[in-house]
């Protein structure tokens, strides 16, 4: 049977009614239900070709497990598929599908208001007032004009955060392994290795997915070949950073600040972390936009339709791994 085989979809999750909308106007058969236990949706998921998520729901081996036979497709609607066992539903030939791209906007901007606040001291002038104090002469900030930032991946969200930084009259430095040094020129990037970039960079902003190669690639080693007053911004995936070995250079003062959407574990425990004074939290907001959350339900829902009416495959994220690989236009 095709993979693109597929006309009942479930929708665990809180997407934008627009999602429902798109797959109903296009002959799928769509059931919302955001309230299942792990238990009923492992019952449910029975009846199903197709499952649609945001974060909420953990699509485990057991989840998976019980949709054999039926489920063949995981559309999360967002970039990251850290709450799908991608392994399991690639050896069940499950393809698991992402919407790329669609919260690019939105991460980048919180991305660029973090490095912001960094260099202003907001989060620390905002509570001061609120609770009844004016000191302007205790929050002292600096300057992002010729200050150099180091961009730490150069894909989408990467690039569009250099692009606006650079309009603050920062000089953008930057490290993808996957990117030609021309093309980063393209972009105004100067393209260098992680050893070049660790003692120029007076900020650091994390833009690479989380796996073995990058988990804990800023750690206390690292930082310790940093700039004194060096500030990092995490806007990507937890982990990248070593939380333990951060706050260890906050205390010491080498690292001047840190702001941060994304952690090891979330919610977060690091409470000693979060409530330093030198580190603005927020809790993983980098899509939570309108503009972000209509445009995931969109296309999320478009490519679901482009793959089973027209074979065209998106955001494949394990087609790759999976034995069975047919698939066939409706027209």
């Amino acid at each position: 049977m095709a993979l693109n085989n597929i006309k009942n979809v479930l929708i665990s999750d809180d997407v934008n009614s627009k999602c429902v909308e798109i797959l109903q106007n296009n002959g799928f058969n769509v059931v919302k239900n955001t309230s299942l236990t792990v238990d009923q949706l492992k019952q449910e998921i029975k009846n199903y070709d197709c499952l649609v998520v945001r974060s909420a729901t953990k699509v485990t081996k057991e989840v998976l497990n019980s949709g054999v036979g039926s489920l063949k497709l995981v559309a999360r609607a967002g970039t990251g598929v850290d709450n799908i066992d991608v392994v399991s539903a690639s050896d069940l030939n499950i393809l698991v599908m992402n919407a790329v791209g669609s919260n690019t906007i939105s991460a980048a901007e919180l991305t660029c208001a973090m490095i912001s606040n960094l260099a202003r001291n907001l989060q620390l002038a905002n509570q001061s007032m609120k609770d009844g104090k004016w000191e302007r002469s205790k929050f002292l900030g600096t300057e992002l004009y010729g200050k150099t930032l180091a961009v730490l991946g150069l894909g989408r969200i990467g690039r569009e955060v250099a692009s606006r930084m650079r309009a603050f009259g920062m000089r953008i430095i930057g490290y993808d392994p996957i990117v030609k040094p021309e093309d980063a020129a393209q972009w105004n990037i100067e393209l260098m290795g992680l050893e070049q970039i660790w003692p120029q960079a007076d900020y650091i902003t994390v833009h690479v997915p989380f796996m073995p190669e990058t988990k804990n690639l800023i750690n206390a080693q690292v930082m310790s070949k940093c700039k004194r007053g060096f500030r990092v911004v995490n806007c990507a995936r937890g982990g990248i950073i070593e939380e333990n070995d951060l706050l260890q250079a906050l205390n010491s003062g080498h690292c001047a600040g840190a702001a941060l959407d994304v952690f090891a574990q979330e919610p977060t425990k690091n409470f000693d972390l979060v409530r330093h004074n030198n580190v603005v939290c927020t809790p993983h907001l980098g899509a939570s936009s309108i503009e972000a959350q209509n445009r995931v339900a969109v296309d999320i829902a478009e490519q679901i339709v482009k793959f089973v009416k027209f074979g065209k495959l998106e955001g494949g994220v394990n087609f790759d791994k999976l034995q069975n690989k047919n698939i066939e236009a409706r027209n």
